[in-house]
């Protein structure tokens, strides 16, 4: 079950009534700067449809929504200087889903982490 809060932070973000540091705007995903970042490079991609996590977005956005956000994803990495082909050193993408997953925001969204060596996410992975 997807119960959308519509009062989560992200929620506010896009409806403009919190102010975000924007890296990248499309027709239906917005990438922004995390307030807190873990990397020299720390951005957040996030749809702009009510979706709580990967699965609920993967399962009910449409296809033009899908396409736009992993190309969003695509462009934030190469704008950034992470992406490998653009000679960057690589990133990681991490999304957090629920209880277990440790998500504190209801609303889905992708971390876009690099700019330095990250080291294992899992000690046997």
């Amino acid at each position: 079950m997807y119960d959308y809060d519509d009062q989560n932070i992200f929620a506010k973000i896009l409806r403009g009534e919190i102010p975000n540091r924007t890296v990248l705007e499309t027709e239906h995903s917005l990438a922004f700067e995390d307030i807190a970042p873990q990397a020299p490079v720390h951005v957040l991609v996030i749809p702009k449809g009510a979706y709580v996590n990967y699965d609920h977005f993967a399962a009910h956005a449409s296809d033009a929504e899908i396409a736009d956000f992993t190309r969003a994803v695509g462009e934030v990495c190469r704008q950034t200087g992470a992406a490998v082909a653009d000679g960057g050193m690589g990133y990681r993408l991490i999304s957090n889903s629920g209880e277990a997953g440790i998500q504190d925001v209801p609303h889905f969204h992708l971390h876009v982490l690099g700019g330095k060596v990250l080291g294992k996410i899992l000690p046997n992975v």
